[in-house]
């Protein structure tokens, strides 16, 4: 009895941890974009897929390793549909600069296009190995056509202490986290189940997720 009793609460625990990771998502999107020198529109709404890892650790001072949890929703159809419902990732490792003395950072990754995408369904992919990343760029007018960004496979930007920008990252590895996938789904499913088709069944806090995309960008723009 006491061994069930134990098992049913650390099944609660696993899904509410793996549901604040998703509501935290969520928030991070909403108060990025309700700043003026936020990710720029036409980038949000030309991008495939959009990673959010909320409260990513770093190690050392000004560049370290980095360890966090994250998520990602991915466009329909061929990246020109509407939004999927949410997977889970995890990013290990990699050095890149942060704000000195940021211990913690919010992570947002805008995928532009589904070639870069295949890895992460099967594996893994590192990045600016598997995929060229470059720092984005800021504000939302700014425009997006220089050869830099829009030769790139993935944008990064960073927030920590308030300050938001554009950040570069090398040697990260992001990896599905299937086992809480299993946990916000309540059964075994795999990325490629989440991110290729829509689902009409979302979790609550998948929802919360899906529609914070969809209002911030609600249409593909090629």
């Amino acid at each position: 009895m006491f061994a069930l009793s134990s098992a049913l609460a650390d099944e609660k625990k696993a899904s509410s941890q793996v549901g604040d990771r998703v509501v935290s998502a969520a928030v991070v999107l909403k108060e990025i974009a309700g700043i003026p020198e936020g990710i720029p529109t036409d980038l949000l709404n030309k991008s495939a897929c959009v990673a959010v890892i909320p409260s990513l650790k770093k190690g050392g001072f000004i560049f370290g390793a980095a360890y966090g949890k994250g998520v990602i929703a991915c466009r329909t159809n061929n990246g020109e549909g509407p939004w999927s419902a949410p997977s889970m990732i995890s990013l290990h490792g990699g050095s890149f600069g942060l704000q000195i003395g940021a211990q913690e950072v919010d992570l947002v990754l805008l995928i532009m296009n589904l070639g870069g995408l295949e890895s992460l369904l099967d594996s893994k992919f590192t990045l600016g190995g598997d995929a060229s990343v470059a720092a984005g760029p800021v504000g939302r007018t700014a425009s997006a056509e220089t050869d830099a960004w829009m030769s790139a496979k993935i944008l990064a930007y960073s927030r920590a202490r308030g300050l938001f920008g554009g950040i570069v990252i090398k040697g990260s590895t992001l990896r599905p986290d299937n086992d809480a996938n299993n946990v916000l789904y309540a059964k075994d499913i795999r990325p490629r189940s989440i991110l290729l088709n829509q689902t009409e069944n979302l979790p609550k806090d998948g929802k919360i997720f899906v529609d914070e995309l969809t209002r911030i960008s609600p249409k593909h723009v090629k």
